[in-house]
C-alpha cells in the first residue's frame, strides 16, 4: 500500500520556482520538515498534503479522515498569526527549509484557528500540560493558525548524513523485492540495542517466518535524547551481528508525538507504507514516560489498538517480549518463561551509563564489542569529558572570584582547555545589546548555556558565573549541556545582607535609593535552584576554600583526578 511521491516533474518544478518568488512563504521547523518529507515520499499515504479542517476534526473524534479512511493522528501545518491572516482558501504558500531553500508549494484549501486543548485531550488523553510533556509542547509551541491543503513537492528536505540509509517507501519496496523478502517485520527503536534485543528480534522473525527492517525514527532531538550519530553507528554495529540476508537498516524522519496507542498505530501504518507486513509493538510503545517505567498510558493499550486494526491496515502486530539473561543457562529467555529460583542478570540504562562514564567493563553477555566500542567513543570516562560549572547566585555572592580561582586551578592541571564565561564578560562581549528585562536576562543566560555547551561538546571546561535568577533558563542550560558532557550547578547561597555589605559595584545602594530598577534581590526575585550539585555560602568561607569544595566534588564524581 504505497504510492509514488508527490514530487513534480522537473519542468513543473521550474514553473513552481518562478511562481514562488511572488508567494508568501514560511521556513519550516524541524518537526514540520519531518512531516513534509513523509507526506512527499508517501510514507503518510493516503494523505496528499497537510490536513484541512474536515479531516482534522474527523481524526480527533474518530481516528478517520473525512473520507472514512483510518488515520490516527492530525498532521497539520501550524503557522503564525501574521502568516495565517494573509492566507485563504485558493491561495498558495511556499514551504522552505530553515535556510530558505524551496521544498514545496501548498495549495491552500483551509485556514482556521484550532482548539488546542480539545486536540490535546483527543490525541494525548489529557489537556493538562503538567501531566504530559507533549501537551505542554503543543500548547506552548504551536502557531495560532492551522493551514491545510494539497502539496506539490520540488525537493525532499536535504540530509547530508547517512544518505544510504534514508530510503523512501518506493526504494524500500524495491530493496525488499530484490532480496526476495515477502514478509518483513518492522522494528522502531529509540535506544541502543544489545544482546537481549537481538534475541527478541530474532525470535519474533523466526516465529513469523520474516526478515527484519530495523527502522529507527530520526530527525527531532529531545532533551535527554542520545546523540543521534552515535545511535545510528551503534545500530550499524548491531545489524552486523545478524546474517546479512536477514536484516536491513533504514532511517525514517518521523516526528514522534509520544501519543501512546494512537502513535503506535501511526508507526505501524508508516511501516506498512514502507513495505512491512508485521510491526513489533511494546506494551508501552510511544509512551512519554516509557524509560522511567511509570507509564502514562495503560500497559498493553498500544498493542491492543494496533491489533484491532490489523485487517484494515494490512500489517500484523507482534507483541514485544522482554528478554532476560539467565546465568545458569548462559542464554536469554523471555521474561515470562523464567522459572522460580533462576539467577537473572541485568544491566539498567543508568548502570550502563555509569560503566561508560567510569570506564568499567561491560560484559559480553550484555552487549556486543562493536556496539560497546561505538558507545565508548561517544561516552568517554568522565575524566576525559568536557563539563560545565554553572555558578549562580546574587550579585556579591562570590561567583566571579570563585570562578577565577577555579580557572587558575584548571589551567594548572593543563589536561583540558578551559574558558571563563563570567556575567560581566558575557554582557560586554556577547549580550551588549540586551537590557535587564526578564526576557533579556533569560536570553542572556541561554546564550551563556549555548556557548558552554559547545565548549563542553568539544572536551573543554566552561566556567559560567551569571546571576541567572530564573529556573527556566537554568533548566534549559542543564538539559542542553548534559547532552554533551557534565553539568555541575553551584548555588552560591550567600545571604542578601552579606551581598549588600560587599556591594563592590554599588548596585544595591543605587537600588535602595531608587536610582535603578529591576535589581535581583531588591525589586526583582532570585529563585534558588531546587537541586544544585553543590551549595556554598561564602559568608565565612574564602574564595579558595569555596573553590576547593567544588574541586573535591569534581574529583568525587570522576571529572578530575
Amino acid at each position: 500500500m504505497y504510492s509514488e511521491s508527490l514530487l513534480v516533474h522537473f519542468q513543473r518544478a521550474e514553473a513552481l520556482r518562478s511562481e514562488a518568488v511572488a508567494l508568501p512563504s514560511v521556513n519550516l521547523k524541524t518537526r514540520q520538515l519531518c512531516d513534509l518529507e513523509l507526506l512527499l515520499n508517501r510514507a503518510f499515504f493516503p494523505l496528499k498534503g497537510f490536513m484541512d479542517r474536515a479531516d482534522y476534526e474527523s481524526v480527533l473524534s474518530d481516528m478517520r479522515l473525512a473520507s472514512g479512511e483510518l488515520w490516527p493522528l492530525p498532521v497539520c501545518l501550524d503557522v503564525s498569526s501574521e502568516t495565517g491572516q494573509m492566507l485563504e482558501a485558493g491561495s498558495k504558500l511556499a514551504l522552505r527549509d530553515q535556510e530558505g531553500f524551496l521544498l514545496a508549494i501548498l495549495q491552500v484549501s483551509d485556514v482556521w484557528i484550532p482548539d488546542l486543548e480539545r486536540e490535546a485531550a483527543a490525541v494525548f488523553g489529557t489537556a493538562d500540560p503538567a501531566a504530559h510533556p507533549s501537551v505542554r509542547f503543543l500548547l506552548s509551541n504551536t502557531g495560532r493558525y492551522y493551514v491545510g491543503g494539497s502539496l506539490e513537492g520540488l525537493s525532499l528536505p536535504l540530509h547530508f548524513d547517512f544518505q544510504d540509509l534514508r530510503l523512501s517507501p518506493s526504494e524500500m519496496h524495491r530493496r525488499f523485492s530484490q532480496n526476495g523478502w515477502r514478509k518483513v517485520i518492522g522494528f522502531q527503536s529509540e535506544q541502543h540495542l544489545h544482546c537481549a534485543h537481538k534475541e527478541m528480534i530474532s525470535r519474533a522473525a523466526r516465529e513469523a517466518g520474516a526478515s527484519i527492517l530495523l527502522h529507527p525514527a530520526v530527525g527531532v532531538q529531545y532533551h535527554g535524547d542520545l546523540d543521534q550519530y552515535t545511535l545510528i553507528r551503534s545500530y550499524q554495529a548491531f545489524v552486523r551481528q545478524f546474517p546479512r540476508t536477514m536484516i536491513s537498516l533504514g532511517l525514517v524522519p518521523l516526528y514522534q508525538r509520544k501519543a501512546g496507542p494512537r502513535e503506535a498505530l501511526l508507526q505501524a501504518m508508516v511501516r506498512r507504507n514502507y513495505g512491512c507486513t508485521h510491526f513489533v509493538v511494546a506494551g508501552d510503545q510511544a509512551d512519554p514516560f516509557a524509560e522511567t517505567g511509570d507509564t502514562f498510558y495503560p500497559k498493553g493499550a498500544a498493542q491492543e489498538l494496533v491489533r484491532a486494526h490489523e485487517g484494515e491496515t494490512g500489517i500484523a502486530m507482534i507483541p514485544m517480549r522482554e528478554m532476560v539473561y539467565v546465568e545458569e543457562k548462559a542464554q536469554y529467555l523471555p521474561e515470562d518463561e523464567v522459572e522460580e529460583g533462576m539467577n537473572v542478570r541485568a544491566i539498567t540504562s543508568q548502570e550502563l551509563r555509569h560503566r561508560l562514564e567510569h570506564g568499567i567493563e561491560i560484559p559480553d553477555w550484555f552487549s556486543f564489542p562493536d556496539v560497546v566500542e561505538e558507545l565508548r567513543r561517544a561516552h568517554p570516562p568522565r575524566s576525559k569529558q568536557g563539563f560545565t560549572i554553572f555558578l549562580t547566585g546574587l550579585s556579591g555572592a562570590g561567583k566571579s572570584t570563585v570562578a577565577k580561582v577555579l580557572l587558575a586551578r584548571f589551567l594548572e592541571m593543563r589536561d583540558r582547555p578551559v574558558t571563563l564565561l563570567d556575567g560581566d564578560i558575557v554582557r560586554r562581549n556577547l549580550s551588549s545589546e540586551l537590557t535587564f528585562s526578564k526576557e533579556h536576562r533569560e536570553l542572556n543566560v541561554r546564550r551563556i548555556g549555548f556557548v558552554a555547551s559547545e565548549i563542553t561538546k568539544n572536551g573543554g571546561i566552561a566556567i559560567c558565573a551569571p546571576i541567572a535568577p530564573y529556573p527556566e533558563a537554568r533548566e534549559h542550560n542543564r538539559n542542553l549541556i548534559s547532552q554533551s558532557g557534565g553539568f555541575v550547578e553551584v548555588f552560591m547561597n550567600t545571604p542578601l545582607e552579606v551581598c549588600e555589605q560587599r556591594d563592590r559595584k554599588g548596585l544595591y545602594a543605587k537600588a535602595r535609593a531608587g536610582l535603578v530598577k529591576g535589581v535581583t534581590g531588591i525589586d526583582d526575585p532570585y529563585i534558588p535552584p531546587a537541586n544544585p550539585e553543590v551549595t556554598i555560602d561564602t559568608t565565612e568561607m574564602t574564595p579558595v576554600e569555596a573553590a576547593q569544595v567544588i574541586l573535591l566534588f569534581l574529583e568525587e564524581q570522576g571529572y578530575i583526578r
